[in-house]
This record gives C-alpha cells, sequence and structure tokens, in this order.
C-alpha cells in the first residue's frame, strides 16, 4: 500500500481540528466554572505582539480546509476576515472545517500532486506545486496555531495536558 498526499495531509487535519473543538468546548467550561470573561479568554494571548486566542483557532480552519481551497483554486491568500468572537462562533467554524475535511475526496487530493500552487499576499507571491504547499507551508502552519491555542489555554490556567493536544491517535486496526 502506497501513502498518499491525502494520508499525509486531511486525517492529520481531522485529528487536530477534533483535538482544537475539544479544547474550546472545555475552555468555554473553563470560563464559566472561574467566573472569567469569555471575551477575555477568547482574547488572551501568550505575548503582546501574538495574536489572540480567537485567532489562533480560526487559523487552524484557514491552514486546514481552506487551504485545501486553495489548493483546488491554485492560489492560497491569507483570510483578513475576523474571528468568531465567542466560543459558540468558535465551535461552529470548527465542527464546519471538520465536516468539510470529512468530505474531501481522497482521490481529489491525490490528484493535486504536482499541480501548479501560490501563496499570494499583496505584492508577494511565492510558487510551490501542491504537495510542497500543503506539507511545508500549511502544516507547519496549522500545527503552529494548533499549539499556540492549547499554550494560551494553558498560560491561562486551564487543566489540560498533551493528550487534549493530540486528541485522538489514528491506531492500527
Amino acid at each position: 500500500m502506497s501513502f498518499s498526499l491525502y494520508d499525509a495531509t486531511v486525517p492529520s487535519f481531522l485529528q487536530i481540528t477534533g483535538s482544537v473543538a475539544a479544547l474550546v468546548t472545555k475552555a468555554e467550561a473553563f470560563a464559566a466554572e472561574k467566573g472569567i470573561d469569555p471575551a477575555t479568554l477568547i482574547g488572551a494571548k501568550l505575548a503582546d505582539d501574538m495574536l489572540p486566542l480567537g485567532y489562533q483557532v480560526k487559523a487552524v480552519s484557514v491552514h486546514s480546509i481552506k487551504a485545501i481551497e486553495g489548493v483546488r483554486a491554485g492560489v492560497f491568500s491569507p483570510d483578513r476576515s475576523p474571528w468568531p468572537a465567542d466560543f459558540a462562533g468558535l465551535a461552529a467554524q470548527l465542527a464546519e472545517t471538520h465536516a468539510a475535511l470529512e468530505a474531501v475526496n481522497p482521490d481529489e487530493i491525490n490528484g493535486f500532486v504536482g499541480n501548479d500552487m501560490a501563496f499570494a499576499m499583496g505584492e508577494r507571491r511565492m510558487e510551490f506545486t501542491a504537495e510542497n504547499f500543503l506539507m511545508s507551508f500549511s502544516m507547519p502552519n496549522f500545527y503552529f496555531h494548533a499549539t499556540t491555542a492549547y499554550d494560551i489555554l494553558r498560560a491561562q490556567g486551564m487543566p489540560i495536558g498533551k493528550m487534549d493536544y493530540m486528541g485522538r491517535p489514528r491506531l492500527k486496526g
């Protein structure tokens, strides 16, 4: 059995979007339990020059399903729209992302191999093949933002651990 572009991307996108969705659910419960204004938690940052939790969660969607949509179109540009301002909105965005990822056809993703792909931001343009864009640009960004969301929640005192970040591993059989 060969290992494909689909195998290298979509199952990991599904695993981690699922774990980030669970983190958002736990964050909402944590905020309620501790009397924290949800906007405070959603706006929490690790450093002043970093974007907040809400953005990090949105970026998990952007660098998974939106990256696949970019490969379909042959170009990916940063999503500058605002992130959801509440836990319900963050959860809905992740649920929508997860459902869209589940609907991705493996043959379609594998058919992208070798296709031209570009990252475009204003005048800046970076040329890729589809597989190099997904594996060397979107996947690292995807994991960075998922990890940063986890780290923000941890820094806010939420009692979570590595398994909360990892979600459900894909076990044999």
